[in-house]
């Protein structure tokens, strides 16, 4: 993995990596991706960091509850080739979460949740598990650790595929909602944490200019 670079910091939006063509970024919880729709959504991580650099672009999203590593391109030559490694998925991301219940895994490999996902049009912008209607979606998971005392597990995620909610949707559909989870856990289980416990843990992916691998934790 890459040190961070000594770069500075968008109020709480801290800088993994600069250069040239891209910019790496951890965005904490709560702080949206993109400007939302009215007045009092236009504070974000991209308009946080265009004000400093404006030719940086957005390439992905983090939900706004979820913390951790997103990548933003510097001018639209890099922002098309980013997100084409984000389409051939080229892009390997990893997630963590903690989750209610204990997973029920007999090591600590790699397991798949394959479950359709599709929007739930009278409960936009939810997504639900639909056979019929919805896109093939696709998360490995492991376990990382369990707590007996809080019946909760912590687990490492990777989304094979890119639907919107997936693994919070996913994890809720094998009966293991994430902490804190406000759209999709139960009351008892969103009240075991003040965020939502899913964190962008690592990012790796080849540099769009030289080739060089890039892995950030």
């Amino acid at each position: 993995p890459l040190p961070p670079n000594p770069a500075p910091a968008f109020g709480a939006v801290a800088v993994f990596y600069i250069d040239e063509q891209l910019i790496v970024l951890h965005k904490p919880s709560g702080l949206l991706s993109v400007p939302g729709r009215g007045p009092d959504k236009q504070d974000c991580l991209s308009a946080r960091v265009q004000a400093q650099y404006p030719d940086a672009l957005v390439v992905h999203r983090l939900d706004m509850a979820t913390s951790g590593l997103i990548v933003m391109a510097r001018g639209a030559a890099m922002q098309r080739a980013l997100n084409a490694a984000f389409s051939n998925r080229l892009v390997h991301k990893t997630y963590e979460a903690v989750v209610s219940g204990t997973v029920n895994c007999d090591d600590s490999s790699w397991h798949t949740i394959d479950l359709p996902i599709a929007v739930d049009w009278p409960n936009r912008p939810l997504r639900t598990i639909n056979h019929d209607a919805g896109q093939a979606s696709q998360t490995r998971y492991r376990v990382i650790a369990t707590r007996a005392d809080t019946a909760t597990t912590r687990l490492a995620l990777e989304p094979l595929t890119g639907r919107a909610h997936q693994l919070r949707v996913h994890l809720q559909a094998i009966g293991h909602p994430i902490l804190g989870d406000a759209l999709y856990a139960p009351p008892t289980v969103v009240a075991q944490a003040p965020r939502l416990l899913l964190h962008a843990s690592s990012l790796a992916f080849a540099h769009p200019v030289d080739g060089r691998a890039l892995h950030f934790t």
